[in-house]
């Protein structure tokens, strides 16, 4: 059975809950309830190994816990989609039984309210919203709203904290507190269930790791002895069997300096950087490079099969890394590495393949430049700047540029002027 954890204020925890009752034999749903939302980040902190996804109340928890929760994480929060709202403008219309006007409301400056009142068409004469972030203090917002009232500039408030609500109403303020609706609970529990379940059926996905000496032949030459190389070979094979042994995997010698590990994929995503340690310690052992290929796959033959391919990609790369092949085709190169990129070797859009068929460019070639523009942010690119970062020669970088251009996939974009002497190079961009 799958657990998640449940964050937010009393009051909001209870809602949530009386709505996830309807899950009740597919979901667990654990409740960790809070006095104030900065204890959000200590409760995922405490309790992430005994949830499989977090479902917060609100962006505050959210924005507090998503500081410490992995990137593989599942979370979500119920966001404002204007029902809240509207039924706390319908609750003080009811309670006045006039026309709206002279209303107070604070909101989380990420959430923007300005489309929902829009929306309703109708006008609200005398609205004063108060924007809060995080760092919020629940007693500048209960004196924000309640000056407007005692100076008469409202007659009543809306607000999205528990705190503030009592606060206000003790003061006698005309106040409703904006809830999430069971509607929006309805809506964002189905998205973390479908996010857990998801993570769950990756995560028992079988995984391959193939671990190559790429100059395997040049190990025997640097040792003086048979003993020695022996002796080498038994501290590879010792600190593979330790990683085997994190990984909780079945290892394989294949021979000519290459190894297999079996396990599944959530142990090796988890364990990246024991690899990454663990290949560093090779590196160092053997003297000679480590070419490092990652495949996941519904079956053993299928990861083992995106294994192979993976370290094929990775012995293509100067400094090789790890690199993974996924079962959707999606490769992953220098992974745990600032300079990551992910991108896909498969497409299906036709008009596009035919066009870099005609340009004689792969789509894998396409995709890792389409992927590096998106990560780096760039508006535009020169040759200079591919060769750099993939790892080609500024020739075939300009190479592939120019077909690009040719076969309508690219277009000159401006001109980067040098300090130096030479011509400037040209700016381009992808056009597709």
């Amino acid at each position: 059975m799958h657990r998640i954890g449940v964050v937010g204020p009393s009051e909001s925890v209870d809602r949530i809950l009386e709505v996830a009752n309807e899950y009740e034999h597919e979901i667990k749903f654990i409740p960790f309830p809070y006095e104030e939302s900065r204890e959000a980040k200590l409760i995922v902190e405490e309790h992430h190994h005994e949830v499989n996804g977090w479902f917060f109340s609100g962006p505050i928890p959210y924005n507090m816990a998503k500081k410490v929760l992995g990137p593989n994480a599942d979370y979500v929060y119920s966001p404002n989609t204007g029902s809240s709202l509207y039924r706390c403008l319908l609750q003080l219309f009811h309670h006045h039984e006039q026309a709206l006007q002279g209303i107070s409301i604070d909101m989380i400056e990420t959430e923007d309210i300005s489309e929902s009142l829009n929306e309703l068409e109708i006008p609200i004469r005398d609205l004063y919203v108060e924007l809060f972030d995080e760092e919020y203090n629940p007693q500048e917002l209960v004196q924000f709203h309640l000056q407007l009232w005692k100076d008469g500039k409202t007659k009543g408030a809306l607000t999205t904290l528990s705190s503030v609500y009592h606060a206000l109403k003790n003061e006698g303020v005309p106040v409703f507190r904006i809830f999430i609706t069971k509607m929006e609970i309805r809506q964002a529990l189905k998205i973390i269930i479908e996010k857990v379940k998801s993570s769950y059926f990756k995560d028992t996905q079988i995984g391959v790791e193939i671990i190559e000496f790429t100059q395997y032949e040049q190990i025997a030459e640097k040792v003086q002895t048979r003993v020695q190389l022996q002796q080498l070979e038994l501290r590879i094979k010792q600190t593979l069997l330790h990683l085997c042994e994190k990984l909780d995997g079945s290892f394989m010698e294949i021979g000519d300096g290459r190894y297999q590990i079996f396990s599944s994929r959530g142990a090796i995503e988890r364990e990246i950087d024991m690899l990454q340690s663990s290949v560093q310690q090779l590196i160092l052992d053997a003297g000679v490079p480590v070419a490092v290929g990652i495949g996941f796959g519904e079956t053993a033959s299928s990861a083992e099969m995106n294994a192979y391919k993976a370290v094929q990609f990775s012995k293509e790369k100067a400094n090789h890394g790890i690199s993974i092949v996924q079962e959707d085709g999606t490769i992953i190169e220098s992974v745990g590495q600032d300079e990551e990129l992910a991108y896909a070797y498969r497409s299906h859009d036709k008009g596009l393949l035919e066009k870099l068929h005609q340009a004689n460019i792969n789509i894998k070639t396409y995709s890792k430049i389409e992927a590096l523009i998106h990560r780096m942010g760039w508006e535009g690119f020169t040759t200079a700047d591919l060769a750099s970062h993939l790892s080609m020669t500024k020739r075939n970088a300009q190479r592939i540029v120019a077909s690009l251009c040719e076969f309508g996939l690219a277009e000159i974009d401006g001109e980067e002027s040098h300090s130096t002497r030479g011509r400037p190079s040209k700016i381009y961009r992808l056009t597709k």
